[in-house]
């Protein structure tokens, strides 16, 4: 048993490295797939966090009323708000305490903020609801009321978010499907090589009576090398370039838009689980489609 498990590790690499360029050809099509699928993956991800933050806002309606608003008025605004059916709670947001959140969202560069000659943002009242079926109904009786000046609400946001994410997996799956068929041909053309050049080896190997088994072992663990050398070469590049990617443009994100990119370290590990079983499948696969076709049964 164990002299059959290192032979068939001993000639998987031998043919790995006898049909290099081949080899070469095979990782570098299932990387150029991964790497897109990477693509991929990293920008679904982020959008769901963008998607799922914005949502933790969902049931927040953000009031923004007029300057002529006075507070007094402000309050008798959310006196009548709270009686709205749908309506856990509502308070109120001077301008002055608005900006001082707004500073400390950006941080270090908040020092920006003191070249502003005047206060730009609105007084506003922060109204929760209780569940989001009702919000809309919340949304436009808000909308009725006077001295408002706009109404910031998170659903049409919410909803376009979801449908990019649609669209881009959509997307991911059509070329994935693509990529996936170019890099089992091409990984199935270069254990076929394997084969025709040891067809005179297999004769004998059946000859003398070696199972079929025996015989496909090297070429299928072939197929499985390949595809986790590529999954690997594909992990490290994407991790590298996403790392980068956070450290150069991860905080003017979330300065814009308020939400963090996915950490790098998460990434990385779900990364290498997901390409590592897609390379092997791949490579699994190119190796069985050759040997259905190239050996006997």
């Amino acid at each position: 048993m164990f002299n059959s498990i290192k032979y068939t590790l001993k000639q998987a690499f031998i043919q790995v490295f006898r049909n290099r360029t081949m080899s070469l050809a095979s990782i570098f099509s299932i990387t150029a797939m991964l790497l897109i699928l990477g693509l991929f993956f990293v920008l679904i991800v982020n959008i769901n966090m963008a998607a799922e933050s914005a949502k933790q806002e969902y049931d927040t309606v953000q009031v923004y009323l007029l300057d002529a608003t006075t507070y007094e008025q402000a309050q008798n605004m959310i006196t009548e708000v709270k009686g709205l059916r749908g309506v856990a709670d509502a308070t109120y947001l001077s301008k002055e305490d608005a900006l001082a959140d707004w500073k400390t969202d950006w941080g270090e560069r908040a020092y920006l903020l003191d070249s502003l000659s005047s206060n730009p943002l609105p007084n506003s009242i922060i109204v929760k609801v209780e569940t989001l079926e009702t919000s809309d109904t919340v949304v436009e009786a808000l909308r009725q009321q006077d001295g408002i000046e706009d109404v910031k609400y998170y659903k049409e946001t919410v909803e376009k978010l979801i449908k990019i994410t649609d669209a881009i997996q959509i997307a991911a799956f059509i070329i994935m499907i693509f990529l996936v068929i170019v890099s089992v041909v091409v990984v199935s053309n270069t254990i076929k090589l394997t084969v025709l050049a040891r067809s005179r080896e297999i004769r004998i190997m059946k000859y003398v009576g070696a199972t079929n088994w025996f015989i496909r072992g090297p070429f299928l663990l072939e197929g499985i090398i390949i595809g986790m050398i590529s999954a690997g070469i594909s992990a490290l590049i994407v991790a590298f370039v996403y790392g980068k990617t956070v450290e150069l443009i991860g905080r003017d994100l979330f300065l814009i838009l308020s939400t963090p990119m996915v950490a790098q370290s998460f990434l990385t590990a779900h990364l290498i689980y997901i390409f590592l079983a897609i390379g092997v499948s791949i490579g699994a696969c190119g190796s069985i489609v050759s040997m259905r076709r190239f050996l006997d049964t």
